[in-house]
Protein backbone atom coordinates (compact mmCIF):
# COMPACT_ATOMS: atom_id res chain seq x y z
CA UNK A 1 0.00 0.00 0.00
CA UNK A 2 1.37 3.38 -1.01
CA UNK A 3 2.23 5.73 1.84
CA UNK A 4 2.83 9.46 1.89
CA UNK A 5 6.42 9.92 3.11
CA UNK A 6 7.75 13.32 4.19
CA UNK A 7 11.52 13.65 4.51
CA UNK A 8 13.02 16.85 5.92
CA UNK A 9 16.71 17.78 5.74
CA UNK A 10 17.75 20.54 8.14
CA UNK A 11 21.11 19.40 9.54
CA UNK A 12 24.47 20.56 8.22
CA UNK A 13 25.67 17.68 6.02
CA UNK A 14 29.30 18.76 6.47
CA UNK A 15 28.98 17.91 10.19
CA UNK A 16 27.64 14.40 9.56
CA UNK A 17 27.74 13.39 5.91
CA UNK A 18 26.82 9.79 6.73
CA UNK A 19 23.54 10.91 8.33
CA UNK A 20 22.73 12.85 5.17
CA UNK A 21 23.60 9.85 2.98
CA UNK A 22 21.33 7.63 5.07
CA UNK A 23 18.49 10.13 4.78
CA UNK A 24 18.88 10.49 1.03
CA UNK A 25 19.14 6.72 0.60
CA UNK A 26 15.97 6.23 2.67
CA UNK A 27 14.14 8.80 0.56
CA UNK A 28 15.27 7.05 -2.65
CA UNK A 29 14.23 3.66 -1.21
CA UNK A 30 10.79 5.00 -0.33
CA UNK A 31 10.47 6.20 -3.93
CA UNK A 32 11.65 2.86 -5.33
CA UNK A 33 9.14 1.09 -3.07
CA UNK A 34 6.33 3.03 -4.77
CA UNK A 35 5.56 5.59 -2.09
CA UNK A 36 4.61 9.22 -2.65
CA UNK A 37 7.69 11.08 -1.35
CA UNK A 38 7.95 14.77 -0.52
CA UNK A 39 11.31 16.19 0.52
CA UNK A 40 11.87 19.55 2.18
CA UNK A 41 15.36 21.07 2.28
CA UNK A 42 15.67 23.81 4.92
CA UNK A 43 18.35 25.50 7.01
CA UNK A 44 21.77 23.89 6.48
CA UNK A 45 20.11 20.92 4.78
CA UNK A 46 19.93 23.05 1.63
CA UNK A 47 23.63 22.29 1.15
CA UNK A 48 22.43 18.96 -0.28
CA UNK A 49 21.19 20.94 -3.28
CA UNK A 50 24.66 22.36 -3.98
CA UNK A 51 26.07 20.53 -7.03
CA UNK A 52 29.65 21.16 -5.90
CA UNK A 53 28.95 19.61 -2.49
CA UNK A 54 27.26 16.59 -4.10
CA UNK A 55 30.30 16.16 -6.35
CA UNK A 56 32.63 16.26 -3.33
CA UNK A 57 30.39 13.83 -1.44
CA UNK A 58 30.46 11.50 -4.44
CA UNK A 59 34.20 10.96 -3.99
CA UNK A 60 33.58 9.18 -0.69
CA UNK A 61 30.09 7.87 -1.52
CA UNK A 62 29.92 7.16 -5.29
CA UNK A 63 26.24 6.18 -5.15
CA UNK A 64 25.14 9.70 -4.17
CA UNK A 65 24.67 10.96 -7.74
CA UNK A 66 22.34 8.08 -8.60
CA UNK A 67 20.41 8.64 -5.36
CA UNK A 68 20.08 12.36 -6.06
CA UNK A 69 18.97 11.66 -9.64
CA UNK A 70 16.22 9.36 -8.32
CA UNK A 71 15.11 11.99 -5.83
CA UNK A 72 15.23 14.83 -8.38
CA UNK A 73 13.19 12.93 -10.94
CA UNK A 74 10.62 11.17 -8.77
CA UNK A 75 10.05 13.06 -5.50
CA UNK A 76 8.23 16.32 -4.94
CA UNK A 77 10.87 18.75 -3.74
CA UNK A 78 10.37 21.74 -1.45
CA UNK A 79 12.93 24.24 -0.32
CA UNK A 80 13.27 27.32 1.82
CA UNK A 81 14.35 30.25 -0.33
CA UNK A 82 15.69 32.08 2.73
CA UNK A 83 17.79 29.05 3.68
CA UNK A 84 19.26 28.70 0.20
CA UNK A 85 20.22 32.37 0.30
CA UNK A 86 21.69 32.16 3.81
CA UNK A 87 23.57 28.86 3.37
CA UNK A 88 24.52 28.84 -0.30
CA UNK A 89 24.26 32.51 -1.24
CA UNK A 90 22.02 31.78 -4.21
CA UNK A 91 18.73 33.35 -5.18
CA UNK A 92 15.74 31.70 -6.81
CA UNK A 93 16.30 31.71 -10.55
CA UNK A 94 20.10 31.53 -10.36
CA UNK A 95 20.08 28.00 -11.77
CA UNK A 96 22.79 27.12 -9.25
CA UNK A 97 21.21 24.12 -7.54
CA UNK A 98 21.48 20.39 -8.25
CA UNK A 99 17.81 20.51 -9.26
CA UNK A 100 16.43 23.14 -11.61
CA UNK A 101 14.35 25.83 -9.92
CA UNK A 102 11.20 24.86 -11.81
CA UNK A 103 11.28 21.43 -10.09
CA UNK A 104 11.27 22.96 -6.60
CA UNK A 105 8.31 24.27 -4.64
CA UNK A 106 9.60 27.28 -2.71
CA UNK A 107 8.11 27.36 0.77
CA UNK A 108 8.77 27.89 4.46
CA UNK A 109 7.24 26.88 7.80
CA UNK A 110 3.66 26.75 6.45
CA UNK A 111 4.80 24.20 3.85
CA UNK A 112 6.63 22.11 6.43
CA UNK A 113 3.56 21.97 8.67
CA UNK A 114 1.25 21.12 5.78
CA UNK A 115 3.54 18.31 4.62
CA UNK A 116 4.05 16.93 8.12
CA UNK A 117 0.37 16.90 9.04
CA UNK A 118 -0.74 15.33 5.76
CA UNK A 119 1.90 12.57 5.57
CA UNK A 120 1.75 9.01 6.89
CA UNK A 121 5.47 8.88 7.72
CA UNK A 122 7.93 11.66 8.64
CA UNK A 123 11.72 11.36 8.61
CA UNK A 124 14.04 14.18 9.68
CA UNK A 125 17.75 14.38 9.00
Amino acid sequence: MEKSVFVKFVSEPKNDSLKSIVGLACAAQAINDGNNVSIFFAASGTRLLDPQYIEELGIEFPMITQIMDTIASKATLYCSFASVKAVLGHSEGDGALFVSDDKIEWSGPPGVIALATSSDVQLTY
